[in-house]
């Protein structure tokens, strides 16, 4: 026969882990300071199967840029 259990969390944490007794935690203290130093991007599906890995983004990303750079004086004129 199964045991009862009227607080799954009562039966997992140990009891040295009395979240209750714990003083002057902030939730989100530093989600700001992780923001700005994280570039995280989420590509689409169809985009990422085109890029096996980071490095293959950078490199293409950096092909555009380049390629950006070269047609920029063509506009200028």
């Amino acid at each position: 026969m199964k045991k009862e259990v009227n607080n799954e969390m009562e039966d997992e944490l140990r009891p040295e882990y009395d979240f209750a007794q714990m003083e002057g935690g902030v939730r989100g203290k530093y989600i700001e300071r992780y923001r700005t130093q994280t570039n995280l991007v989420r590509l689409d599906p169809d985009v990422a199967q085109a890029f096996p890995n980071d490095e293959a983004v950078n490199e293409a990303l950096r092909l555009l840029i380049q390629i950006a750079q070269r047609q920029q004086p063509n506009n200028q004129k």
